[in-house]
């Protein structure tokens, strides 16, 4: 079995780092950057569509 990942880019502090998908809440919550604690929606975290997509399936 593959694991999926997503990769995450903040937009406040540019940290870049990968997550599962699985750890993530909804695309359209409240996520906090572990390293500046920016909020945003999750959406806005995400480096390309396709990580978005990803999201998405595993909501």
């Amino acid at each position: 079995m593959v694991e999926a990942f997503v990769r995450l880019l903040c937009p406040e502090c540019s940290k870049d780092w990968e997550e599962g998908p699985h750890d993530l809440p909804g695309h359209r919550e409240n996520f906090s950057c572990p390293s500046c604690h920016a909020t945003r929606r999750l959406a806005e975290f995400m480096r390309t569509e396709r990580d978005l997509d990803t999201v998405k399936q595993f909501e």
